[in-house]
This record gives structure tokens, C-alpha cells and sequence, in this order.
């Protein structure tokens, strides 16, 4: 029996892992960098061992120090999680050979899927439907478009979609340097690019006794960067008949390898029901709490369990209903995904929905690690009113201090393609990040809710000070994103517009629109008021002197590490063209030139570390 699991990882996974061991009677011990010295996981476990700095390659990548961390902690079994070590079979064996129970599966089976060239020579073998591997080299122009792809690791790092023979190259040298930054591992290959995809997964269960489940598929195509961001069980092009082969060919790669415990076979499907292995995930995935919700599973008791040797039943229980699963990240999709950063004020998602999260009030959103915030999870008995009830979730949740993807999530989820069931990896592509991002609901109106409610707070800040009789109206100004708005406002009334207020509080703002009442719940920070979903910035009377950049300035749009960089001081560059590469939270961020000029000043290196807001090059127009 275990009496005690360190959890191997931090954040949301760490949290998942402590609440079944709660439930268990297991007790729990975590790990913590230095930036994650107050997160919530550390104050969740019995004990809590420190990792000395903050780089993942200095902590959580450490097998050596998260084997010691075990000990100190008296824990007698390590759940590795997902993401860092959790699919490196030399940190397993490290935890063997420490005496410690590995929840997990073996490592003979974690190396033979660790190379996805391997991999796919294994499930070709045992006669699992595979897309052929492409040397990069003898690429010829009808096998495009192509995915050059990393051999280690996931995640979508070390991938790029290639269209041109041109481009080929390039794409190859990118890969194979992300790759190596991160998973240490330069090789990279190339197979046929399926440029509207299905991404069907098939969760997989094994015991030590012989018996194999496969619970249900996911389908998880909403994505970008080739990162999962909606997944769902079941998938909507599922039948019986292509269920009853997936289910087939994901027991024969279980088989090949001898697996055990818990893991995920990938397949790249085609609407006419056609799939091939892309890899398979020897660990819990990120989304497996959709297949919880339609099964009633604890899939990490149950890798618990098997971890302990005891037996599965012989077969898996039937699924009921629909699960929806939307990843929130603290990003802007419309700033070409860029990561953001800073303090969450406030996290709170309200309804009969499943929250996963790293996250609570007060939060820092550092850059050392993925951007991801929680995962909201909704079940319905069908498709529609899970996606209806997720949708309303994430439109009511109180994410205060960073923005995240969450209008995003809502319009994809609404969107009526998407819940006909018409999905696919080209999703973004077709409709259109601009659209898809539009804001939720009215900027204008939140602005003029913001304007009562601070007029509200000053009355409450003074309440004994004179005024004078105004002879023009008072003004505030916000900003939304790239938007600005103007209230002029006096005797409770907005200027110019069918506007009146009924009732305010710091808290609360009841508008007249044009005789329809609508109520506004105000949140207050320095330097930001929410309204509802609208963040808004409050623009001050008067610039700071001293606040205008130079003409042409390009500024770091989060903290991160100067990768790489493409020219010099004084070269001549083109609209669009790349100047340098950012790393931030597991991405690359390329910073390119806004118009045609010449590169004015470069004031920053490779590896140099660099704060959000700092000049990373100047670029000055062409006449």
C-alpha cells in the first residue's frame, strides 16, 4: 500500500494529483521552485520540498533532486504528472531504483515511445495505421505540404507546417533548435501534413494481470501552435464502427510495448473515418477530465491503484453523456498568442461546471512556465447543452489582472460550426482569429458603468468635501484592448447618449439603455477596472514625462529570453521581416520589423533576459 506520493510537478496537475490523494487517505508531498514558493500546491501538501531557483532545468527537470525531495519527504511513491519528467524513462528508473513506487508506466515502454521515429516503426509492426516518415533531405514538391516534427518531447514545440520546397530548410533549422532547447534532442523527421485534420485520441488502461482498457475517445482539434485548447469525449465524427477500430488499434500499440497504467494512443483522422498513430502519451493528458466526467473515473486512483497491483474489473464502465473541455490560458490570441503576465486578482468560475486549476486570487503569472491558468470542464447529457453550459461558465468568470483567451473560448464554443460538430486543426485558420477573438460584451457600456462606479468612489473617498456647480460635464477615459472610450457624464446622465443611471455602488452599476434596465458588476484595482468580462484601463488626464518611446521602437511584449536575432545595426529590412526571437512560457515569439527601413539601434544579445516594456530594436522608416 502507498502512504504517501510526491508530486513530481507543480501547478494544476499537482493539485489533481493531491485531491484524489485526499480522497484516498494518501498523504501528499510537492516540490517547489522559487517561483512557486506560495503556490497553491505547496499549500496543499503535507510537506513541501524546495528546488533551488526557478529555471525548469535548475528544478522540476531535475530527476536527481526530485528523487532526493522524495526521500526527505517520506514519500514512498512519485506520480509524475504531465509535462517536465513525466515521460522520461530514465527519471522513472531513477525512481525505481530508489525503492520508490513509479505511478506510471514501465520504463522500457516510456523509451520505446520516446522517439517518435521509433514509435511509428513499432506501431507499423504491429499493424497500426501510420503516416509514412519523410526525410527531410529528399522532401520533393508533390509530398507537400509536410509537418516537420520533433522526435522527443510534445507539446507542439519543435513543429512546422511547410507549403513551400523553399521554406523547407528553414523550417528544419527552426526545429531542430527549438527541439534541442527543449527536450535536449535535435532530431527532427517530416510526414504528410493533413491540413484539416481530426486529432482523435483513445485513453488506454492497463493492469500488471493482462487486462487493457480503452475508455472512450477524445477528440481534441480546436488548436494552435499545435497545442490543444477544446477537447471533448465523445468526438462528434466518431461511429461505432470507427470507434470499434480505433479501440482495436490503440489496444495493439498497448500491446506492443507491454504497457501499464494509464496513457493516451493519438491519431490524425480524415472526416471519411480514415486515422493514423501519431504518438502515444505514456502518462495522464491534460484533458483526461472530460473522459472522468462521461465514465464517473478517477483516472489517478485508478493509476494508483494499478501502481499498487490491484486488478481492473474486465471491462470499463459505459459512458453517458457530453464533456467539454476549454484550457484557459493567460495569453492574447490576437497578439499572435503572445503569454502575458502579472497578478490575478480574482479567479472565480461560477456554475455546475469542473474547474482544474494552478491558480487562486492573488496569483503571480510568472514566465517560467506555461501559460496555462485552469482548465473548465462542463458535462451535459448532449453535445449542445455542454458546450451552452461551458459557454456560460467562462462568459461569467471573474479573471481579473490578465488577459486571457477566454472570449476566444466562448465565441468558439458558440460558434455554430462548431456546434454542428464541423471541427477540425484548420479551425482558427478558417474562421478567422479576428473574428473568433471578438470581445465580450460591450466595451462602450462597461466603460460607462466604470465611469458611475468610480464617481461613487471618490464620493465615498470624500464625502465631505466641497463642489462647485459644474458648468460643462465631467470626463473619463478608458482604454479596452486597442480601443478608447470617452464618458462625459453629469447629473447621472451621459452626454449625447439615451443613457441614465439608476443605481451604483463601487461594486454595482444599474443603467437605463434607451429604457431597458442592465446591471454591471464593477471590480476596482490600481490600474484596472473590470467590468463584467471588459478589462479596462483608466487613461490619465496627463502623460508622464518621459513616457514616449522613439518613433519605430519595437518593446519586449513579455518578460523573456532573447533567443536569436536575425540582422544588425544598420541593415536594411523589409515590412514583416524577422528581426529576433523571444523565449517565454515554453514559446518562441518572433519580433519582426513593422515597415520597411533600416535598423536603426539593436541594444540587446542573444541569451540576454529582458523585462516587458524594454526596446528589443529601432527600426526607422523609408522615406
Amino acid at each position: 500500500m502507498i502512504h504517501t506520493i510526491l508530486a513530481a510537478n507543480r501547478g494544476e496537475i499537482a493539485r489533481r494529483v493531491f485531491r484524489t490523494c485526499a480522497e484516498l487517505g494518501i498523504g501528499r508531498a510537492a516540490v517547489f521552485s522559487d517561483a512557486d514558493a506560495d503556490a497553491p500546491h505547496v499549500r496543499e501538501s503535507d510537506a513541501a520540498v524546495r528546488l533551488p531557483g526557478d529555471a525548469p532545468s535548475d528544478t522540476y527537470l531535475r530527476a536527481d533532486l526530485l528523487v532526493a525531495a522524495a526521500k526527505a519527504a517520506g514519500a514512498d511513491a512519485v506520480h509524475p504528472g504531465y509535462g517536465f519528467l513525466s515521460e522520461n524513462a530514465a527519471f522513472a528508473r531513477a525512481v525505481l531504483d530508489a525503492g520508490l513506487t513509479w505511478i506510471g508506466p514501465p520504463p522500457a515502454a516510456i523509451e520505446a515511445m520516446g522517439s517518435k521515429v521509433e514509435a511509428k516503426r513499432i506501431m507499423a509492426d504491429a499493424g497500426v495505421p501510420v503516416l509514412s516518415e519523410l526525410d527531410p533531405g529528399t522532401v520533393t514538391e508533390a509530398e507537400l505540404p509536410v509537418l516537420v516534427k520533433a522526435s522527443a518531447g510534445g507539446g507542439g514545440r519543435g513543429m512546422r507546417v511547410v507549403r513551400a520546397l523553399s521554406e523547407l530548410a528553414d523550417a528544419v533549422e527552426g526545429a531542430r533548435a527549438e527541439a534541442a532547447s527543449a527536450f535536449g534532442d535535435p532530431a527532427v523527421f517530416c510526414e504528410r501534413y493533413l491540413e484539416t485534420g481530426r486529432h482523435i485520441e483513445v485513453q488506454v488502461l492497463a493492469d500488471t494481470h493482462g487486462t487493457v482498457w480503452t475508455v472512450g475517445e477524445r477528440e481534441c482539434s480546436i488548436q494552435r501552435r499545435h497545442q490543444k485548447v477544446i477537447e471533448e469525449a465523445p468526438s462528434p465524427l466518431v461511429d461505432e464502427t470507427m470507434r470499434a477500430d480505433l479501440f482495436a488499434a490503440a489496444r495493439k500499440a498497448a500491446g506492443a510495448i507491454g504497457y501499464v497504467g494509464a496513457g493516451t494512443v493519438e491519431f490524425l483522422a480524415t472526416n471519411d473515418g480514415k486515422f493514423f498513430f501519431l504518438e502515444m502519451n505514456t502518462r495522464l493528458q491534460v484533458e483526461h477530465p472530460v473522459t472522468e466526467l462521461v465514465t464517473r473515473l478517477d483516472l489517478v486512483a485508478l493509476q494508483i491503484g494499478i501502481a499498487e497491483g490491484h486488478r481492473l474489473p474486465p471491462e470499463p464502465p459505459q459512458w453517458t453523456g457530453h464533456a467539454i473541455e476549454a484550457r484557459l490560458y493567460a495569453e492574447d490570441p490576437a497578439a499572435d498568442w503572445q503569454p502575458q503576465t502579472g497578478t490575478l486578482h480574482r479567479f472565480a468560475v461560477p456554475g455546475d461546471v469542473r474547474v482544474d486549476s494552478g491558480v487562486t486570487d492573488g496569483s503571480v503569472i510568472g514566465v517560467h512556465y506555461d501559460p496555462m491558468l485552469a482548465k473548465v470542464i462542463a458535462w451535459a447529457p448532449s453535445r449542445a447543452e455542454a458546450a451552452r453550459k461551458l459557454a456560460a461558465a467562462l462568459e461569467g468568470a471573474a479573471i481579473h489582472g490578465v488577459r486571457t483567451n477566454r472570449d476566444l473560448l466562448v465565441n468558439v464554443v458558440r460558434h455554430p460550426e462548431f456546434v454542428a460538430g464541423n471541427i477540425d486543426t484548420a479551425f482558427f485558420d478558417r474562421h478567422g482569429l479576428d473574428t473568433l477573438s471578438a470581445p465580450l460584451g460591450d466595451e462602450r457600456l462597461a466603460a460607462i458603468a466604470a465611469t458611475f462606479a468610480d464617481a461613487t468612489a471618490n464620493r465615498t473617498r470624500f464625502p465631505s468635501g466641497w463642489r462647485n456647480i459644474p458648468s460643462q460635464p465631467h470626463r473619463k477615459r478608458y482604454r479596452a484592448g486597442a480601443n478608447e472610450y470617452t464618458v462625459d457624464y453629469w447629473n447621472g446622465k451621459v452626454e449625447g447618449e439615451d443613457i441614465r443611471l439608476v443605481a451604483a455602488t463601487t461594486g454595482r452599476v444599474v443603467l437605463d439603455v434607451a429604457g431597458v434596465r442592465r446591471g454591471f458588476d464593477v471590480a476596482r484595482y490600481p490600474g484596472l477596472v473590470c467590468v463584467g468580462p471588459v478589462a479596462l484601463v483608466p487613461v490619465p488626464r496627463f502623460t508622464e514625462p518621459g513616457a514616449a518611446l522613439a518613433a519605430g521602437s519595437l518593446v519586449a511584449p513579455m518578460p523573456g529570453t532573447v533567443l536569436r536575432i536575425a540582422v544588425a545595426a544598420g541593415d536594411p529590412v523589409a515590412a514583416g521581416e524577422a528581426l529576433l526571437w523571444l523565449e517565454a512560457m515554453k514559446m518562441e515569439h518572433k519580433i519582426t520589423a513593422p515597415a520597411a527601413g533600416i535598423v536603426a539601434e539593436l541594444p540587446v544579445s542573444a541569451g540576454q533576459q529582458v523585462e516587458v516594456g524594454a526596446v528589443l530594436a529601432v527600426v526607422k522608416e523609408q522615406p
